[in-house]
């Protein structure tokens, strides 16, 4: 996918809960040890590598206890990819950030395990405390472009394949009980731009929790999918505001794997075109699982509950099953969409990529639906601009023969008239 250029952050998020100690679900004593990084020998100068240290540090946490591993402010915590362990937080103070290193030789072998903080196999593990976590995407341009940046890719050395072989921000592979609190994540090279959880989890992934954030992308905003084959299970995502992207709220299912009992609540979503060649035509919520092409698996996606969602949009709600792969118990409860052109860039598009149908012709809808096992529409309020009304369709699409056991409840759509 395209990289936004490097002025503007591709992707921040900030998570506001105050205490450190919210990263921890309890299961472990209580009462964490605290370490800091600088008492292994970090120094914080963003110029010599502090790896050691702060592995150091992460490493003499005892098993069964939460540790606490600190990076003092003032510092810029310099680092090729350091490993998490269960029970083990990081605690980037405000003031503070961990700095991924921009050469092939600071990861690992495996590009999978290409991040900046990685944690594999392991339970109650998280990262806040204010600070940041920079992945230096500036320095993996090669050529800027308005439209798409020309990226570094390692995939000269045989490494991996394609054009986007570059290091990822954080990591939790197989992990249970995550936690990401306080945080801005800044500048990666790749993927964590888009809140992408398939390129931050690696395997099946239960119990996510992520709130108070502040999102804003040129691309999707929280996605799970894409290149994932299994399942994520039990996620919240609650009182996030996103902001110019591309693409809101999205499941992008194209190679297997099931997605089940997720919470979107609270949410303030602004979307709006950008450049064709970005997945995504500026959907506020965007559900959809097809198989990526005839040898991908169909996967699954079932009990989505979305409520106390308001929109601002130039594009409508998208809703695509498949044959095998249907959608199942979405719920839409208090949610309020405006749709408003303010961009010049071509709409009356849906957009099923990668794979599928690709890129189909089609007047906008309020809501596209299509291959959908149980519907809730409750308290839900569409809003039109008519300065581009002969743009738009009518508020809910069906494809014929395809939506069963759906419910709709004081819904309601019309026409709003800008003020000059």
């Amino acid at each position: 996918m395209a990289m936004a250029p490097p002025l503007f952050f591709p992707f921040q998020i900030f998570f506001l809960f105050p205490l450190i100690q919210s990263l921890f679900a309890t299961s472990l004593p209580p009462n964490p040890l605290t370490v800091s990084v600088t008492d292994f020998g970090a120094v914080g100068d963003g110029v010599r590598y502090d790896t050691g240290a702060i592995q150091a540090a992460i490493n003499s946490c005892p098993a069964g206890r939460r540790c606490r591993v600190t990076f003092p402010a003032p510092g810029r915590y310099l680092t090729a990819t350091v490993f998490l362990k269960s029970g083990v937080a990081l605690d980037v103070e405000a003031g503070a950030a961990v700095v991924g290193g921009a050469r092939q030789e600071d990861y690992p072998e495996d590009p999978a395990r290409w991040y900046v903080v990685v944690a594999e196999n392991a339970t109650e593990v998280g990262i806040g405390g204010g600070g940041v976590v920079d992945g230096q995407a500036e320095k993996f341009v090669v050529r800027k472009d308005p439209r798409k940046n020309v990226m570094v890719s390692w995939n000269k050395t045989g490494a991996c394949l394609g054009d986007e072989c570059r290091p990822r921000l954080i990591g939790f592979i197989g992990c249970d009980t995550v936690t990401v609190s306080n945080i801005t994540l800044n500048q990666p090279a790749y993927w964590w731009r888009r809140c992408n959880l398939s390129k931050v989890f690696h395997s099946p992934v239960y119990n996510l929790t992520a709130t108070n954030c502040w999102i804003r992308t040129k691309s999707s905003a929280i996605k799970l999918g894409s290149a994932s084959w299994f399942d994520f299970k039990h996620f919240v995502f609650d009182n996030i505001t996103i902001v110019d992207s591309h693409r809101g709220l999205g499941f992008q299912i194209r190679d297997g794997g099931n997605v089940s009992d997720i919470v979107f609540s609270n949410i303030n979503i602004s979307t709006r075109y950008y450049d064709p060649s970005w997945w995504g035509r500026a959907e506020p919520i965007y559900v959809t699982t097809c198989p990526r092409n005839s040898t991908s698996k169909e996967g699954s996606i079932s009990n989505i509950l979305f409520i106390n969602i308001t929109a601002n949009s130039e594009n409508g709600v998208f809703l695509s099953g498949s044959e095998k792969g249907l959608l199942r118990n979405l719920r839409f409860i208090n949610v309020d969409l405006t749709y408003k052109r303010i961009t010049n860039d071509p709409g009356g598009l849906f957009d099923y990529r990668p794979g599928c149908q690709e890129l189909v012709k089609h007047r906008t809808a309020g809501m596209m639906m299509e291959n959908i096992e149980g519907l809730e529409v409750k308290n839900v309020k569409m809003t039109w601009s008519n300065d581009h009304v002969n743009q738009w369709n009518n508020p809910l699409e069906f494809r014929p023969s395809t939506v069963n056991n759906i419910s709709f409840l004081n819904f309601h759509s019309g026409l709003y008239t800008s003020r000059k």
